[in-house]
């Protein structure tokens, strides 16, 4: 019997911060107390001064596999997440072939259930011609439906009004959106070729794939939820504008339509383009300052609900390419959570919300079972984040497969030193342990 316990930890959950003890049994939480005393059989980890928050939940994640696999495969990145307290994550259709059939989604699950270190998910994708294959996924064992509403890695383009209204009318499926007009963006990318050729300066990459265009997709969207009674969640909002559409009147258990902000939208703003070029290109863009703010705003007033990641590695080879064959997306799993405690320590945000927006609202939104919270009975996915531990990003110590980060060159003054998952210590002495013991997410639908 695997019996793990955790002394004298900063137990975050619910709201709440009380320093107590922890005991693992096997894959589950078996007992929270202010005090439990060690047994013979039992293995001791000390984490006073330290928070054990539960494990993050990235709801969106790009790992690459099958298909993309020089960029990132289930493996190297489930890894990395590891290590960045993230053990459980939902990984999108958009690898090659696209995930737009049942045999095809279930050969994801067959290669993570050998390969991944966390838990996964995977979601099936929308296309304009696969709606009886949408119809026959398993709500117990599926995450949701994912429909590219702009086009981005992939071709699945979903532009097609009235199979748009016939998905949203004929699932009762969590239904997510990439949310970006395509003919806003086409317009726009022909203005700045005619004057650039396709050497366009990533500059520019906000005002292509434009605030108009992300706003004009997103309320679409939600209107056509709205007409349809559909579950919509809206991945990436990147705008000021975009966060009006939302609200925080009522509780997160009773929205049908909820939303997602991205650690590089929380981060990162159009000024960063003169230093970070195309490793900061995404799509939607990271835009202004003023956006950046909004979207901050609407994150601790419970307007957006989750912070995710859009995890999607290229090479940097790739990534140097001019302009219009320059890939969006980059890494960030190994990052995101001492990126979101940096603002802790900015006094943007207290660690009861940071473990609200990454771990018990995924869980929520998802309705993922016995998850995304410090609960006796839940499975132990479990992060102890050391504070005050500075250390610096450097290539050493990145874990992506590209070999590289945004975050290059970041002094963090917040380390995580444990990860737990399924009650399996997968990452301790800053190394992961070569234990594949993610597990695959299931529904409480």
């Amino acid at each position: 019997m695997n019996r793990i316990l955790i002394k004298n930890a900063k137990i975050v959950n619910e709201g709440t911060i009380f320093e107590g003890d922890l005991l693992i049994e096997d894959s589950f939480i078996k007992e929270i107390a202010e005090s439990i005393s060690a047994k013979p059989d039992v293995k001791v980890i000390d984490a006073e001064g330290n928070f054990l928050i539960p494990g993050a939940i990235d709801d969106q994640v790009h790992f690459r596999e099958p298909g993309l696999t020089h960029k990132g495969n289930i493996e190297s990145e489930s890894r990395a997440a590891v290590a960045g307290g993230i053990t459980s994550f939902i990984e999108q259709p958009n690898t090659v072939p696209n995930a737009v059939t049942q045999e095809l989604l279930e050969d994801k699950y067959r290669i993570a259930a050998e390969t991944s270190y966390a838990n996964y998910g995977f979601m099936m994708g929308g296309t304009n011609d696969n709606l009886e294959e949408i119809l026959k996924t398993n709500p117990k064992n599926v995450p949701g439906i994912k429909l590219f509403l702009g086009s981005s890695t992939g071709n699945m383009l979903v532009d097609d009004e009235a199979v748009l209204e016939k998905i949203f009318s004929s699932t009762k499926m969590l239904i997510a959106a990439h949310c970006e007009d395509e003919a806003t963006i086409r317009e726009n990318l022909a203005k700045y070729k005619e004057e650039y050729g396709d050497d366009i300066p990533v500059k520019f990459h906000p005002l292509i794939r434009s605030a108009g265009a992300c706003y004009i997709s997103s309320s679409r969207a939600i209107e056509l939820a709205k007409k349809t009674g559909a579950r919509l969640h809206v991945f990436h909002v990147s705008t000021a504008k975009e966060t009006e559409l939302f609200t925080n009147k009522i509780p997160l258990e009773e929205k049908k339509i909820t939303a997602e902000v991205c650690i590089h939208h929380l981060w990162f703003s159009d000024a960063d383009y003169d230093t970070k070029g195309a490793l900061i290109k995404w799509n939607p863009a990271v835009k202004t300052a003023e956006d950046r703010q909004a979207l901050w705003d609407a994150l601790l007033d419970d307007r957006i609900d989750v912070v995710a990641t859009d995890h999607a590695p290229h090479t940097l080879e790739e990534k140097k390419n001019p302009y219009t064959s320059s890939p969006s997306g980059g890494p960030l799993v190994q990052h995101a959570v001492v990126a979101m405690f940096e603002a802790y320590h900015q006094k943007k945000i207290s660690v009861e919300k940071i473990v609200e927006k990454m771990a018990h609202n995924p869980a929520k939104l998802f309705r993922i079972e016995k998850r995304g919270f410090i609960k006796e009975g839940y499975y132990a996915d479990l992060v102890i984040v050391n504070p005050g531990l500075p250390w610096n990003v450097k290539k050493e110590n990145i874990l992506y497969k590209c070999g590289w980060s945004p975050f290059e060159g970041v002094n963090f003054k917040s380390r995580i030193t444990h990860t737990f998952v399924n009650g399996n210590l997968v990452y301790t002495n800053f190394k992961v342990k070569d234990l594949r013991c993610g597990e695959r997410l299931l529904f409480d639908r």
